[in-house]
């Protein structure tokens, strides 16, 4: 990598690894949500939910944004606004005020993903790479949040914690100001038929037509691929912590006169293994049609939803490693549907189309969270996994679809 590659790449990893830190770490507040409110699992699915929305919904104007004026600011904007909601939930004194902080998080958290993949896949010549070594430092910040949150609840209350939590971000900010590179240094001519000038959307009707462009072609499977990979991955990961709480294998423990909870240890670890997972889907982007290795993974992903509480109730041993399967496919499967937009998509609305992506994956996908937990109230976790097969299997025959394209 050149030095302007390298700067991006060192700007969009911090700011990814940041904004995973505290999207992860929220369900393992959702059981101490629990018990310091008077309220069910429903409910706070639908607390959750309403952030993760606004994660989903604020991308496609983000992506608009990215477009017109540039992603540096929007990724600053993202990590201050990132660090006040924190704030807000470390004060939060019922469960309206935990909605409210963590719908502002969704809204700061959501201009992240168009603009940094945007900034990569203008301004970076080795585009795979790049996209690699970003989904690494995600899901650094997707298995550090949770283990941070687990460590430091150990000594301190999840009030204390979640302010703690707000200073890395503001540190994340300043450094996102302060750092200089040339955002389209790496698009030409043939990069999706724009020229390097052919930049933005500048009024209501462009945005329409540009919109119509990107949804009379592939990009519309495309679309469904990555709602049907945000509902399986807000329906699995929102409630995991609680239901690992539950089985006997995670039971609490006394260890140095303090109690320790195994299931949150067992969480942090199953996203730690998506570090690889995010590492070989880089790389797979460079070596295999993108949309063949989307539907191998779907069909994984469906194998793994069936056989995960049978493996739990196998022992610790069958539930470990089922986990760690799930956690490397959840992750797998994220680069491989990025750089799949960035090939069916123009260079110049980049932002917008990726705007477009990350509504399907945190948007709609965000109804994952509320599925999840009125699926656990009012059935069971067999029911819930059911539901997760469905949704791999319908992705798996849509990249099917795509690959015969």
């Amino acid at each position: 990598m050149n030095r302007n590659d390298r700067s991006i790449v060192g700007l969009v990893a911090l700011a990814h690894a940041m904004v995973h830190t505290y999207e992860l770490s929220i369900p393992i507040l959702i059981p101490l949500w629990l018990e310091t409110f008077p309220v069910g699992q429903g409910t706070v699915g639908l607390v959750v939910a309403a952030g993760y929305a606004l994660f989903g919904l604020g991308a496609l104007p983000g992506g608009i944004l990215s477009d017109t004026v540039g992603s540096r600011k929007l990724i600053a904007g993202c990590l201050f606004g990132m660090a006040a909601s924190f704030a807000l939930l470390s004060v939060a004194p019922s469960i309206v005020v935990v909605a409210l902080a963590l719908v502002c998080w969704g809204v700061a958290a959501s201009v992240y993903h168009p603009s940094g993949l945007s900034l990569i896949s203008t301004g970076v010549e080795q585009r795979g790479d790049a996209f690699a070594y970003h989904g690494i430092a995600g899901n650094i910040g997707t298995a550090a949040g949770p283990l941070a949150v687990t460590l430091l609840l150990l000594v301190a209350d999840w009030r204390v914690v979640t302010a703690l939590l707000a200073v890395p971000a503001v540190v994340a900010g300043l450094v996102a100001l302060r750092v200089r590179f040339d955002e389209r240094a790496a698009v030409t001519a043939t990069d999706g038929g724009d020229s390097k000038a052919s930049v933005g959307i500048s009024s209501v009707g462009e945005f329409l037509s540009e919109s119509k462009l990107l949804f009379v072609g592939p990009f519309v499977a495309v679309f469904a691929i990555v709602m049907l990979s945000g509902l399986y991955y807000r329906g699995v990961l929102t409630f995991l912590p609680d239901l690992l709480s539950q089985m006997p294998a995670f039971a609490p423990v006394e260890f140095a006169g303090r109690e320790l909870e195994p299931y949150r240890y067992a969480y942090a670890g199953l996203l730690t293994v998506g570090v690889a997972g995010q590492y070989a889907g880089g790389k797979l982007t460079e070596r295999i049609p993108t949309e063949r290795g989307i539907g191998l993974t779907f069909a994984a992903l469906a194998v793994l939803a069936v056989v995960f509480l049978p493996a739990a109730n196998a022992g610790l041993v069958p539930l470990l490693v089922v986990g760690a399967f799930l956690g490397f496919a959840l992750f797998v499967i994220q680069p491989m549907y990025q750089a799949t937009v960035a090939q069916y998509t123009p260079s110049g609305t980049r932002g917008l189309s990726y705007g477009y992506t990350y509504l399907g994956v945190f948007g709609v996908g965000s109804a994952g969270s509320a599925i999840a937990g009125a699926v656990l109230q009012y059935a069971d976790a067999t029911a819930l996994f059911g539901v997760l097969a469905a949704f791999a299997v319908a992705g798996a025959a849509i990249a099917a679809v795509l690959a015969a394209r």
